[in-house]
């Protein structure tokens, strides 16, 4: 499995002409392009609507016609629950796709971004114990669902091909342009004045934001391979949406479940934080704590 290096190799931030960024209606690659261009950066982002990544030939073709030094993939099929009866459809966006991409950023001799997911892991219970600081970048993925099974298979795609790439493995994806489960549990609240939120699930939440800036910096120093990148620290889901309530002064009774208590089409992870260590020890990389960066986020959410 490949692992992250700090090595230049390629082209870095500082000779990157043009970018395209794909998924560009989704809540990461929204936050791409608006970053790209308050720095005055040539930028292509397109949707899913202006292009179908499952299509080899149309991907080609906006790759040849757009002629980026990089390209961001941030599309994904993200229903966890639903990939389990749509495995075709997250297979076609999740597993092929990547391979498309990757193929066609070879040719085009162009850097391939791509963000992948802490659910490659399986998340066993005594991992928390075996690995406190997070699955490392060289853990045996096992994916425990679907929708992992689809994204481990797509980083294998991208790893066959011969052109340049970055993998970006995230967890519990956070930003102001989606749905997400701040999102939702700011709607929920609106709502009830009673929730249930399983406390035996933990990782760390990404923002989107800082994830951006993060990954810029990752490919300005010129790293390739694999990496982690979320917040810093650990939390579980209910511990997640005590603090969004706490900070948004929401008075919301919070009932703590196990997952056998709120079932779900997909299995999930019981531990997959993340070991971010090889992200730290890139310089330019700022990492602060989850509870500080749910701070700033919904500081400046409507």
């Amino acid at each position: 499995m490949s692992k992250a290096s700090a090595a230049s190799q390629g082209r870095t931030d500082s000779n990157i002409l043009k970018w395209l960024v794909l998924g560009a209606s989704g809540q990461l690659g929204r936050d791409w392009v608006l970053a790209l261009e308050k720095d005055g950066v040539d930028v292509t982002g397109l949707g899913r609507r202006e292009l179908d990544i499952t299509r080899a030939a149309e991907v080609q073709r906006v790759v040849k016609q757009v002629g980026p030094d990089v390209i961001v993939n941030c599309a994904a099929y993200t229903n966890v629950d639903q990939a389990e009866l749509e495995t075709g459809q997250a297979e076609a966006v999740n597993t092929h796709a990547p391979g498309i991409l990757a193929r066609a950023s070879a040719e085009a001799g162009a850097l391939l971004v791509h963000y992948s997911t802490d659910y490659v892991f399986p998340g066993l219970p005594e991992h928390r114990r075996e690995y406190p600081d997070g699955y490392p970048e060289s853990f045996p993925p096992d994916p425990v669902n679907a929708y992992g099974r689809t994204k481990w298979l797509g980083e294998q795609q991208i790893r066959a091909q011969n052109g340049p790439y970055l993998i970006i493995r995230t967890s519990w994806l956070c930003g102001r342009h989606g749905g997400n489960f701040i999102a939702a549990m700011l709607r929920l609240a609106g709502e009830r004045n009673r929730l249930r939120v399983v406390n035996d699930q933990f990782g760390c939440p990404t923002f989107t934001e800082p994830a951006v800036f993060n990954s810029r910096v990752l490919i300005e120093r010129g790293v390739r391979g694999t990496i982690h990148l979320s917040s810093g620290g650990v939390t579980s889901w209910h511990d997640f949406a005590r603090e969004i309530f706490r900070i948004r002064g929401l008075d919301v009774a919070l009932e703590a479940i196990p997952s056998s208590g709120y079932p779900t089409l997909a299995g999930r992870p019981k531990w997959s934080r993340l070991d971010i260590r090889q992200l730290a020890g890139v310089p330019g990389t700022r990492i602060l704590p989850w509870q500080e960066e749910l701070e700033r986020f919904l500081h400046d959410l409507p």
